[in-house]
């Protein structure tokens, strides 16, 4: 069994993560809000506000002083809508309790704080799209929570409400006329959801690297959707040099070859060897050169459009070093 982190990353305010921008030319745009902390889950629960914090306390240090920052703004229902039925969102946000938890499943709940946090998240990875569409800046990082990739059209499940990166994607098809969106899941856990909105969707590519066996179940070499979905199943205690070999063998020719007008990433750190919940053994040295050989491919193909989004990751201090070394990869640094 797997240490858990049993520290919390000191409680500073969020506030140090909006310095007003300097004026020099920004490469990369960190997204958060104050209410992605106000999500609360149930005492000892491993999808925890002290994530968020890990991370934002990691990215107020000296080597991030040139990070542009800007809080996310709210994704309306509409927003929403385009990967998740009307009713469903309705439904759900209806169910946020006044005080307390209400329970969706084992691994997932509601607090009071819940609903404007999740319309945060989806928020900030759209404001992402915005931003770099815009050439503001080249690349985005959304420092958010609730995560997003198990959601399915008509589920919140494994700590998950809405699918945020699924989401963007269809907003940056519709707002924007990118038609076709890559999305790399680099989280240790199949991103059952985001394959489940877009498996019949060719112009959406899924790819995803994962430990298996291991929750949700789902991520087989088999489920191909209509060949866009490239599932790349990982054996307990697979390290980086394996990992790094299927990244150059299958991630980055698939991506090129689809050749995208945008980059998602789906920046789970819970791979990671100290994490409690899985069994992989990468490192942030493993996280930093797949952010740059994603870049490297995204120069040639969408012009180096990407936005990456906060998933898992429950060791806090692994967490807090890997996206660390994620951020500094797509600032160039």
């Amino acid at each position: 069994m797997k240490r858990a982190s049993i520290g919390t990353f000191e409680k500073t305010p969020l506030e140090p993560a909006f310095r007003a921008r300097n004026t020099s030319v920004m490469t990369t745009l960190l997204i958060t809000h104050a209410a992605c902390l106000a999500h609360e889950t149930p005492p000892g629960h491993p999808e925890r506000s002290d994530r968020l914090r890990a991370v934002l306390q990691a990215l107020d240090g000296e080597p991030f002083q040139d990070l542009a920052r800007e809080e996310a703004p709210r994704a309306s229902i509409e927003d929403v809508a385009r990967a998740h039925p009307r009713a469903h969102i309705e439904a759900l946000l209806a169910r946020v309790p006044e005080q307390g938890f209400e329970r969706i499943d084992g691994d997932t709940a509601l607090s009071p704080g819940s609903g404007e946090a999740a319309l945060r998240a989806a928020g900030a990875v759209m404001h992402g799209v915005d931003q770099v569409v815009a050439g503001n800046v080249q690349n985005a990082f959304c420092a958010v929570r609730p995560p997003g990739h198990h959601a399915e059209p008509e589920m919140a499940m494994g700590f998950c409400l809405f699918n945020n990166v699924a989401i963007a994607a269809l907003y940056a098809r519709e707002k924007h006329g990118l038609q076709k969106a890559a999305i790399v899941d680099f989280d240790v856990h199949h991103g059952n959801g985001t394959q489940a909105i877009f498996e019949s969707d060719p112009d959406v590519l899924y790819i995803s690297t994962h430990q298996s066996p291991l929750y949700p179940g789902t991520g087989g070499v088999e489920e191909t959707g209509v060949g866009n979905i490239l599932n790349i199943p990982l054996g307990e205690g697979t390290g980086g040099e394996a990992f790094r070999a299927v990244f150059t063998g299958e991630v980055l020719p698939a991506l090129q070859a689809f050749s995208p007008d945008i980059l998602f990433i789906s920046a789970g750190f819970d791979a990671h060897a100290d994490d409690p919940l899985a069994g992989l053994n990468l490192n942030e040295a493993d996280y930093s050169w797949a952010t740059q050989q994603l870049m490297r491919v995204a120069s040639n193909v969408c012009n180096g459009r990407i936005v990456s989004t906060l998933e898992g990751g429950y060791d806090l201090e692994a967490l807090a070093h890997s996206a660390s070394a994620h951020v500094r990869a797509l600032m160039g640094i």
